[in-house]
């Protein structure tokens, strides 16, 4: 049978305007192919075949990947890539729905018909026109609207120049956009590799070649130009870099003496010719944040995708998982989003597998790579790409790209000048040469932000690098670029004290990569560790606006470890500040964390320095408090506002009030507590420099706030509780201040969300604490929102998964000695365990609870401890178990009233009531819980007044 006649006999399925033909798995939208994998396409028929049911998942798996184990997310995968293939969602198209948990389905009206012969075989009329073109790739990733936007220009202007780096794909657009435009030119097409020339008078002649038009004089281009004045034509002319002034002559005689012919060029820079409109190719997007990034997700982007499907093409198959999306992203990146590199890394996936090839592109094995067999000479490494763009610069150019290699990551003209200029290269020369070469594409520039940064794509430095190594001047650049960056962050550090955190931080964010590249150096064999000490002092500021909390540390630690001449006194003292506080964060008030901050506290007396005395006895303040010990942390807080209205600012005496007040919270007296804490926000202005900010580590309203907060629902006011708490929140994740934000939800909005019952409330609170606390690896935020995650799971009623996972996080909480907040927790797990029938457990938590409580003066909680104590008695049971609860009961009514906190005395009211209704004794109950009830004049929609209110009703019934 012949190939005509086996498609006139073939099944169609028409869909909107889409066309599918099964058998040879072809789908066209109109006339046009629509590019299809393997898998969507089998996925597609399938669908189609049963159009209108419901096929499960397992159909679809085990008709798409018969006899192979596949996850459910590669099906995912794919269907979201035939999805999009489709436009499905857009412009009001609907193909293909999804059954949460069951399946897929085609809803699109479907008709089917037999191929006709003529259609099937049908192919554009010939005609006279000379085509000569490369054959455009079958798929091109990420340019279908640039090949448009340019297709549209070169109709309407006539002469574009499409400018980017090597590899970025510069002749795959040019070649699909003639392509595209095949119809247009009636004189037909015409593709001139220019790469290959040398001598820039064989560019009139390798047009005229082209053309067929005989060179007979000295000067081609008369000539050629009479020969095209009335053609209608596109000329292409690829890689005009090597021979540009001559390509720009040419290309300006054809724009003006053949103005129905059209030039599309392709170059690094642009030609600079009359009628020239530049169109700069963009590397293709990838994913930045590849923290849990799904691969659905991932093949969002034109830079995974092309990856994916060269991958594909190589391996004969390749399913593209969850597992895969951080790998690949990451590849992407490193790659700079540059077309070549990617597929030519993807080729090797079949050697060095996904991960592996992600860790290997740190070195110069990205350089030697091989690409396609079909690609140009200059195409079939990186290497190849690059030793092409190097040879046609000039040798300043050379040696200044060379030397850019020092870079890591953005840098300023001012920087690039000042570390590169030397006695064979003067500031100005070198500013020249790096315009020149961002002309050139070698290098890129960003000029929107206030400040213009370049850089190097990581490709093109690890080409330069290597020049730069062969050089043997590594070092000597290595030691300028250390140096210009100490400077650089004294100049921040100076102004850190002066200029507003978010814009000093916008004007000195650039600085990260180069600082840990200077930082790599000082403390390497071959650096200076006295300048990493130096960078080390200076980044610290921009550690801590960043949040790079865990780097931070890191970084101090190898600069605290250097031989001591590297290390005077003022840096040690420094540097040991912000271990501490970095360790507060980490790991909370371990032995390190206290023995960092009493060095300061040595270092600071010693060198009589009332700043540092002052954040050190904050940090021995903290440390006491977390140990429960608040007889010792009430009076170093006194001696810290001492100090500070003696030597210091108000703020600081307004920051020791706070500390007193939050002591006295704790111990128990809220009048007193209520009256330090409203002192200090009544007078207290939040600081705007990060100098300030990161004194006392958090933000030191928001943390006063969190506490007048918990007296508030103490005291009857939880609307107003929950308002705050609410209003905090807010503030601290519009400020973007990561660490404020976990202190005010973990010491006020999970807190009042758990006492007020606003479920909702905590679960979104907890949710964020654990994402902030995940991403940046703080263990110890994390402990306390694994403990409220396991309180939330128990008043959700999944009991035994909340117990396991709070248990878990007590012993977290133990383990970084943190013991405020920690009865609390305990106090919870022991009525939970009651709750679940394991009383006689729950009684022995309560128990080490209430201990721990007296022993420290923790008392803040102590009339709750009480009433749990009791319910957990009713709970076990036992002869006398009613009269033994209600002792706890009168205790904990004695205790909240003693401490004029109304919140706790109404649980205890509801509990003691509770208990003389199951006794028969209603006119006690009503006695006890009705004058108890009538105090509070808001918070009626709170859990506890709904539960107290429904006992008063019970009694009235």
């Amino acid at each position: 049978m012949s190939e005509q006649s086996r498609e006139t006999s073939e099944n169609v399925v028409a869909f909107g305007p889409f066309r599918l033909f099964a058998g040879r798995r072809q789908l066209l939208d109109g006339d046009e192919p629509v590019r299809l994998g393997s898998r969507a396409c089998d996925i597609l028929v399938a669908l189609v075949e049963r159009a209108g049911e419901l096929l499960s998942k397992q159909e679809l798996l085990a008709r798409v990947w018969p006899d192979t184990f596949v996850e459910e997310a590669s099906l995912r995968v794919h269907v979201a890539a035939l999805r999009r293939a489709l436009g499905d969602g857009q412009a009001g198209r609907r193909y293909i729905t999804n059954v949460p948990g069951r399946g897929y389905s085609f809803v699109a009206p479907v008709s089917v018909s037999k191929a006709r012969a003529e259609a099937a075989a049908a192919s554009p009329a010939t005609d006279e026109r000379q085509v000569d073109m490369p054959a455009p790739l079958l798929r091109m990733v990420g340019r279908s609207e640039v090949v448009l936007t340019l297709a549209e220009q070169l109709s309407r202007h006539r002469f574009v120049t499409v400018v980017g780096p090597g590899g970025i794909g510069k002749t795959t657009v040019a070649v699909a956009v003639a392509n595209h435009l095949l119809g247009e030119f009636t004189d037909g097409t015409r593709f001139i590799d220019l790469a290959p020339l040398t001598d820039p008078l064989l560019v009139p002649s390798a047009l005229a070649a082209q053309l067929g038009v005989g060179v007979r004089s000295d000067d081609p281009l008369p000539g050629l130009i009479g020969f095209l004045k009335e053609k209608n034509v596109l000329i292409v002319l690829d890689s005009c870099e090597q021979v540009i002034e001559a390509a720009a002559t040419l290309a300006e005689n054809i724009f003006n003496g053949a103005k129905r012919a059209h030039i599309l060029a392709t170059s690094r820079e642009a030609l600079r010719a009359e009628g020239e409109r530049v169109h700069r190719l963009s590397a293709l997007s990838f994913p930045t944040d590849t923290q849990n990034l799904k691969a659905a997700d991932a093949l969002g982007f034109p830079s995974v995708q092309l990856f994916v499907e060269r991958a594909a093409a190589s391996l004969g198959s390749f399913e593209f998982g969850d597992a895969d999306a951080p790998f690949v992203a990451d590849i992407c990146r490193k790659l700079d989003g540059i077309a070549l590199a990617i597929e030519i890394a993807a080729s090797r996936v079949d050697t060095f597998g996904i991960s592996g090839l992600a860790a290997r592109l740190n070195d110069r094995f990205q350089l030697l790579m091989q690409g396609r067999r079909t690609a140009l000479p200059r195409h079939r490494t990186l290497s190849a790409t690059l030793d092409w763009s190097h040879a046609q610069l000039p040798e300043t150019e050379q040696l200044v790209l060379r030397r850019l290699a020092t870079f890591v990551g953005t840098f300023t003209m001012e920087a690039a000048s000042a570390v590169l200029a030397d006695v064979d290269m003067s500031a100005a020369e070198t500013v020249d040469a790096v315009a020149n070469l961002v002309a050139k594409s070698l290098v890129s520039a960003d000029v929107d932000g206030a400040i213009p940064l370049y850089r190097l794509f990581d490709v093109t430095r690890t080409y330069a690098l290597a020049k730069l190594e062969e050089s043997g001047q590594r070092d000597r650049f290595a030691r300028a670029h250390a140096e210009y960056y100490r400077r650089a962050l004294e100049d921040a550090r100076a102004e850190w004290e002066t200029r507003p955190a978010v814009e000093w931080l916008e004007r000195y964010r650039h600085l990260i990569g180069n600082v840990r590249t200077a930082l790599d150096w000082a403390f390497s064999a071959t650096g200076d560790a006295t300048a990493g000490v130096a960078i080390t002092v200076g980044a610290v500021p921009l550690w801590f606006e960043l949040s790079l909390t865990r780097e931070c540390a890191e970084r101090v630690d190898r600069a605290l470890a250097a031989p001591a001449p590297s290390l005077d006194a003022e840096s040690e003292m420094r540097l040991c500040a912000t271990r501490a506080w970095a360790l507060m964060q980490t790991q909370g008030a371990v032995p390190a964390t206290q023995a960092a901050w009493t060095r300061v506290l040595a270092l600071a007396e010693q060198r009589g320095d009332i700043d540092y005395q002052l954040r050190a006895s904050w940090g021995l303040w903290s440390g006491l408090l977390n140990r429960n010990e608040f007889r010792a942390a009430l009076a170093l807080a006194e001696r810290f506002s001492d100090l500070a209205e003696t030597h210091s600012r108000i703020a600081d005496f307004l920051v020791g009030q706070r500390m007193i007040g939050y002591i006295e919270h704790l111990m128990g007296d809220q009048q007193k507590a209520r009256r330090h804490i409203e002192r200090m926000l009544g007078q207290y202005s939040v600081p705007v420099t990060g100098a300030e900010l990161i004194r006392f580590v958090f933000d030191q309203r928001a943390t006063a706030q969190c506490f007048l907060a918990r007296i508030l629902w103490l005291q009857g006011s939880a609307d107003q509780a929950a308002r705050l708490t609410t209003d905090i929140v807010e503030a601290a994740r519009i400020g973007n201040d990561g660490l404020s934000l976990c202190q005010t939800l973990v010491q006020g909005a999970c807190p009042v969300a758990l006492f007020v019952g606003d479920l909702d409330a905590l679960e979104r609170y907890v949710a964020m604490l654990l994402d902030y606390a995940e991403r940046q690896a703080l263990d110890f935020w994390q402990a306390f929102g694994r403990c409220f995650q396991g309180v939330l799971a128990i008043r959700r009623g999944a009991a035994a998964e909340g117990l396991a996972i709070l248990a878990s996080a007590l012993g977290e909480l133990r383990d970084i000695q943190f013991g405020v907040y920690y009865g609390v927790f305990l106090s919870e797990y022991a009525d939970a365990l009651g709750r679940v029938g394991r009383a006689a457990e729950g009684r022995q938590a309560i128990d080490e609870a209430l201990q721990r409580a007296d022993n420290n003066e923790d008392r803040w909680y102590l009339a709750e401890l009480l009433r749990i104590k009791g319910e957990l008695v009713l709970r076990e049971g036992g002869p006398d178990a009613p009269g033994e609860a209600e002792r706890y009961f009168h205790q904990s009514l004695e205790w909240s009233s003693r401490q004029e906190t109304v919140a706790w005395e109404l649980r205890a009211a509801t509990s003691l009531a509770r208990l003389h209704r199951h006794r028969n004794r209603q006119e006690e109950a009503r006695a006890v819980l009705a004058p108890v009830y009538a105090k509070f004049a808001e918070g009626f929609d709170t859990s506890d007044l709904k539960d107290a209110g429904e006992v008063l009703a019970s009694l009235d019934a």
